[in-house]
């Protein structure tokens, strides 16, 4: 595989690469977090270069500079503007103080969609995320503003980011109750340290034909192979606090697996967590961050192979996690039965719970 092998995203006719560019370092605004405006723009060009298409960014990311650096990227390089899809988000307030700076209302999301394109130097964003759920504002003003940005070539899809799954499915429905523009993707925290998602999130976007697109698959660089039980890498190597509650010693035998798996590859432990990330069916492209060149290479190199079934059940074996209520008690039981017969040979009590599973409900 490579960035070239577009795939679609989601329900839509959009394609995009298998890795998605994620610039949230762009600019050295954040201090040690950024990456500065000349090695930034080399990480852009080279991913461009190897075919790679699909750019995230965000309103807030770097204070704005990260939309800038994109923008002047493509002043520079305007033919290929139109080849290129850029993502971009809003909610988060650039004006402290002002009620109305960030969220998704009205009045909010059409200010930030101007000075984001501003600020991308671009007459349309190709996809707009809605950065967070906005718990203040009517889904049904959200998704109205998002459907007239759409229609006024501003925009031209649309996707949730870090919503509840009862959010995106509500506000699926509005969309289709009024005949508007609705959702395409959903971008979402997902690794082998936050399996979560599992749970609710990937199947419902599954159902409801979104296209998902993780961050943070390295887990802020914890999953990055430069953490050992008997070292740490420098602030400026990784942006995983040093006080990391993933640090532990349930991540370090994680690791351990990971460097077993990455040796059968010729691959690093950061390749296999990407690489696992990618390869569940539910995952139209996954947002790689690279602050140097050599890091955007060893990320790439995560799509050169493949792993095994047997290899992925290794590593799930070592990072399984506490599944949400009702799911925990679902695979606890199998459809309501009659006592006394089976499913697939398979006796069952009544509710398909044994007896003493039973008596643990009350």
């Amino acid at each position: 595989m490579s960035l070239k092998d577009y795939r679609t995203l989601g329900h839509s006719g959009l394609r995009v690469s298998p890795f998605c560019l994620g610039t949230m370092t762009f600019g050295d605004d954040w201090g040690v977090v950024g990456t500065n405006i000349e090695e930034s723009l080399d990480v852009l060009g080279a991913y461009l270069d190897r075919g790679g298409n699909f750019l995230d960014t965000a309103n807030a990311y770097t204070k704005g500079h990260s939309e800038k650096i994109i923008g002047d990227y493509f002043k520079d390089n305007p033919s290929s503007r139109d080849r290129t899809v850029i993502a971009t988000k809003f909610c988060g307030n650039m004006h402290p103080g002002d009620p109305n700076g960030g969220g998704a209302g009205r009045k909010a999301i059409i200010h930030q969609v101007q000075d984001s394109l501003r600020r991308l130097q671009t007459d349309y964003i190709d996809l707009l995320w809605v950065h967070f759920w906005d718990r203040h504002t009517p889904l049904i003003e959200t998704m109205s503003t998002l459907n007239d940005l759409v229609r006024s070539g501003k925009v031209r899809y649309i996707g949730f980011s870090d919503h509840p799954a009862w959010v995106c499915t509500e506000a699926i429905s509005i969309a289709k109750q009024h005949g508007w523009e609705s959702l395409i993707a959903l971008q979402i925290e997902y690794s082998l340290l936050q399996r979560t998602p599992e749970d609710e999130l990937l199947p419902m976007a599954k159902y409801q034909g979104l296209g998902v697109t993780p961050w943070s698959p390295l887990r802020g660089g914890v999953l990055s192979g430069k953490y050992t039980r008997d070292g740490r890498p420098s602030p400026e190597e990784t942006r995983a606090a040093v006080d990391s509650p993933y640090l532990n010693e349930r991540t370090y035998t994680l690791l351990d697996e990971m460097v077993e798996v990455a040796k059968e590859h010729n691959a690093t432990p950061a390749q296999v967590a990407l690489n696992w990330v990618q390869g569940n069916d539910a995952v139209t492209s996954t947002i790689i961050g690279a602050k140097r060149l050599s890091q955007l290479e060893d990320n790439l190199g995560a799509l050169e192979f493949e792993l095994s079934d047997e290899q992925r059940a290794r590593l799930e074996e070592k990072c399984t996690y506490d599944k949400h209520f009702p799911h925990n008690f679902l695979d606890r039981i199998t459809p309501a039965i009659q006592n006394g017969t089976s499913i697939n040979g398979v006796p069952s009590e009544p509710w398909g719970l044994s007896p003493k599973d039973d008596s643990e409900r009350y």
